[in-house]
This record gives structure tokens, sequence and C-alpha cells, in this order.
């Protein structure tokens, strides 16, 4: 991975997680300050949005470590599945969260059910992104496994020699 890139998408996590901060701080400010007015219940929302940046961050967190882990070379271990486990766990709370959302919505739609559906489906696309990145995983793990019997054998030819 060029060291372009690398910086790229580190300047990219670290403005989404300064704007996920701020939207956490706003929330936290709204709770302790202004009132339930909405037709909506608002403190619910505002707890799950919280809560839902706080899974961003969560994955945020464990994609900079596994940039971290790709430029040092290290990413083929078994250190890199705990960032990779952190990634679907985020984004499977994510899901739930987006569900929490869902639910507390459908009463208002009642007269158009099918904003709740596109909203049902929206989080299933948010958990089939987490099968992804659980694909992904394993095929990590095909590769760390491959890369430690490369190694078994290079010790073994190098013994040869």
């Amino acid at each position: 991975m060029g060291k372009l890139a690398v910086r790229a998408l580190r300047a990219v996590l670290v403005v989404v997680l300064a704007g996920t901060v701020f939207v956490q701080a706003l929330m936290v400010w709204a709770l302790a300050t202004d009132p339930e007015d909405g037709a909506l219940p608002l403190t619910p929302l505002r707890v799950i949005t919280i809560l839902g940046m706080a899974s961003v961050q969560v994955a945020l967190v464990c994609v900079w470590r596994l940039v971290t882990m790709v430029r040092r070379g290290t990413v083929f271990s078994h250190a890199a599945f705990r960032y990779v486990d952190g990634v679907i766990g985020a984004i499977v709370a994510a899901a739930l969260v987006w569900f929490a959302v869902t639910v507390i919505n459908a009463p208002g739609q009642r007269d158009d059910p099918g904003v709740t559906v596109i909203m049902g489906g929206v989080g299933v696309a948010i958990l089939g992104v987490a099968l992804i990145v659980l694909l992904l995983r394993m095929l990590l793990a095909q590769a760390v496994a491959r890369d430690v019997e490369a190694a078994q054998m290079q010790a073994e030819l190098d013994e040869v020699i």
C-alpha cells in the first residue's frame, strides 16, 4: 500500500472520527438542554445516535490499526483478527442501532409502511456488509495459514541447504 494511499485513508479516518465526536457532543448537549417537543420520541433517538456514532468510532480505530499493520507488513498475522473482529462487531452494532431507529420510527409510518420496509432493508444491507467483512476475514485466515506454512517450508529448506 503506497504512502499516499495510507495518508489519504488516515486523513479520511481522522475527518470522520472528528465528525462522529462532534455529532456525539451535539447529542449529549441536546439531551441535557432541549426538551422533547417533536412528534417522535427524541430522547431515544439521541441516545441511539450516540451509540451509533460509537460503533462507527470503533470501526475507525480498528481500520486505523489494520492500516498500520499493512504499512509494517504484519497484517498477515493472528493479531489482525482482533481488529477485523472489531470491525465486524461494529458493523453488526450499527445494524442493530439502525433496526432500533426503524422500530422507533415505525409507529409514525402506519399510513405508509413502505418507509419502514425500506428502513428494514437498509438494516439488512448493513448486516450484508458485516457478512462481506466476515468473508474477508476468512480470506485473511487462509492467507495467514499459507504464510505460516511458507515460513515453515522456508525454515526446512534453510536447514537442508
